[in-house]
């Protein structure tokens, strides 16, 4: 079971941080305190939100940032939520619970997992080209996302990343869903989990945590990415 740790005055609240670079600013600095110096590892960025996020995260830490490509799988006539998630990599976890209310059939999953990878592939062409991905064997990794709605997609890039056999496994994110925060809690990659702001409640938006809040392009991307 990962350790979990969240900032007590912030359970529950909205629009406690003013924007992503803001919240990446305290999750880095509670990181520093609870991690000290990490002599050897990797800042890893879900894009798009949480690119600006580990930006911050990574420059306080003195790690070097790069990305961990995941999405969620959409539902075909609601394309704001998901059944579940897939990675860079072809690591797939499909969220069961979702998917037995929606009458999907085969075939409409399928189209959905191989259109999802079909923008993968396009996002990886676009923000890492032909580099190589880091060599995280043996390393402290952190992942960092701008917030956990349902955890399916921060699942889904712990094990892939799990794959290259890291020494730690670190989830940091400024915000998540009680039930987010507990799915991942029981999963045997994490060593720990950074969650500033933890809420409770049958609705969940990552946005309330944030005063300003968008969506980032991938120019806008690709200039964190670059600066880091």
């Amino acid at each position: 079971m990962a350790r979990l740790i969240d900032e007590f005055n912030l359970r529950g609240r909205e629009f406690v941080f003013k924007d992503r670079l803001d919240a990446g600013k305290r999750l880095g600095e509670k990181l520093q305190q609870v991690l000290g110096k990490i002599l050897d590892g990797w800042v890893l960025a879900i894009p798009a939100g949480g690119v600006p996020v580990a930006y911050m995260v990574s420059k306080i830490l003195g790690l070097p940032l790069d990305v961990a490509v995941v999405r969620k799988i959409q539902i075909p006539w609601n394309t704001e939520a998901g059944f579940g998630a897939l990675a860079w990599d072809g690591t797939l976890n499909l969220n069961h619970e979702i998917l037995a209310g929606l009458g999907l059939t085969k075939k409409q999953v399928d189209e959905s997992i191989a259109k999802t990878r079909k923008i993968l592939k396009v996002r990886m062409e676009k923000l890492r080209g032909r580099k190589s991905f880091p060599n995280l064997e043996g390393k402290t990794v952190i992942l960092v996302d701008d917030g956990l709605a349902t955890g399916y997609t921060m699942l889904t890039a712990v094990e892939a990343v799990a794959k290259h056999q890291p020494e730690k496994i670190v989830v940091a994110i400024p915000t998540g869903s009680m039930d987010a925060v507990e799915l991942l809690v029981d999963n045997p990659n994490i060593s720990l989990i950074v969650c500033l702001n933890i809420r409770g409640g049958p609705i969940f938006a990552v946005a309330d945590a944030y005063q300003q809040w968008y969506d980032l392009t991938d120019e806008e991307t690709k200039k964190y990415l670059a600066g880091s």
